[in-house]
């Protein structure tokens, strides 16, 4: 018998968070898979998913990590949310995803990593913040050294060690422009055997985000994915996604990247609408934004809505940065909203498939 913590997203809003629970499983396979796990169930009723009278709601395993919490032979389950009926549940995103890729999106095998960034938060004010005022202005936090510039380095490499023993898509991680401030990297590394594809980064990312919140409750500390946790002339926080697809990727990708980002342009209400709450405290046009009302592509341009990189730029094929998405935007609707746009399907169409 083995300890499987099972996580799902509930229905808190504006953002969804994340809850889990435990049980044991009778497991002997060696790599266990989200087959290996059985179906569970929780009360809808307490996570806002489902009435008092009528609450049960069901968790199917997606994905399956080694759980570097408790170690030895234990296991995050990552779960969808599905209606008694076996319909998934209106809050369950990872199913639109699923619908957009089936739809046709998969054809085009697109690949996506995030730039998650957050906030380490203690008493309402970051790591490195003074009880009262506050500390000297920006500049020297950035990938800073040094116990007056780096808050918080112990929580951010625990972090990326955990996600390393978890076996994660896990890309790296740096101090950021704020105090208290970090970002970590979830997607394609260089290496052949890693799987950026769509729903496999989306999970990642979300248990990458349920372990550096463990990581935090254990040290007294909140991991804050607020778009702007300190007003003024201070950075907010981000989740730079990053988009490619096998056009864009193939020699002479720098064409397809360019239509790719003139629909973007067409929808850019729509991908706002999605991409985070509290979105607008955070892209005013400084701080390394573009204003939410503007929709603006750019080579090497951190104040573009769309980044070109300069490396893509040269190699004439690669991969768009969306600097829009906000640092608590749900991972698995930025890459519906961006697969359903950029490989051109019509997701008001689509609808939630009952298999996970």
């Amino acid at each position: 018998m083995i300890f499987a913590e099972y996580i799902w997203l509930d229905a808190t809003q504006p953002t969804q968070g994340l809850r889990s629970k435990t049980r044991m499983v009778r497991c002997d396979v060696e790599t266990p898979g989200p087959r290996d796990f059985p179906d569970w169930s929780f009360d809808g009723s307490s996570t806002s998913q489902a009435d008092g009278s009528n609450s049960d709601c069901a968790l199917a395993p997606v994905c399956v990590v080694k759980d570097p919490i408790r170690g030895g032979d234990s296991y995050l389950v990552l779960c969808e949310v599905f209606n008694a009926d076996g319909s998934p549940h209106a809050t369950n995103m990872r199913a639109s995803l699923r619908a957009v890729l089936n739809a046709g999106a998969l054809e085009q095998d697109p690949w996506i990593g995030f730039e998650q960034e957050y906030t380490l938060m203690k008493a309402g004010r970051p790591l490195g913040f003074p009880t009262e005022g506050y500390p000297g202005p920006q500049g020297p936090y950035y990938c800073g050294i040094g116990a007056d510039r780096a808050f918080g380095r112990d929580i951010a490499e625990t972090h990326a060690r955990y996600c390393q023993e978890a076996g994660l898509l896990y890309y790296g991680l740096n101090a950021e422009v704020m105090p208290g401030q970090w970002e970590f990297q979830i997607g394609y590394r260089g290496d052949d055997r890693d799987d950026p594809s769509l729903l496999n980064a989306a999970d990642h990312l979300w248990i990458a985000r349920y372990i550096l919140h463990r990581i935090a409750e254990k040290a007294g500390l909140i991991a804050s994915l607020e778009n702007k946790p300190i007003k003024g002339d201070w950075n907010g926080a981000g989740m730079h996604t990053n988009f490619s697809t096998l056009q864009t990727r193939a020699e002479g990708g720098i064409e397809a990247i360019r239509k790719a980002t003139e629909r973007l342009s067409h929808r850019h209400d729509h991908h706002i609408s999605v991409y985070g709450d509290g979105l607008a405290d955070r892209l005013t046009g400084l701080h390394e934004t573009c204003s939410i009302s503007d929709f603006k592509v750019g080579n090497a341009d951190r104040g573009a809505s769309i980044r070109i990189p300069l490396g893509v730029e040269l190699n004439g094929a690669g991969y768009f940065e969306d600097r829009r998405p906000g640092a608590n935007a749900d991972t698995y609707r930025v890459a519906t909203t961006l697969a359903a746009t950029v490989c051109e399907i019509d997701d008001t169409q689509t609808t939630h498939e009952k298999a996970a």
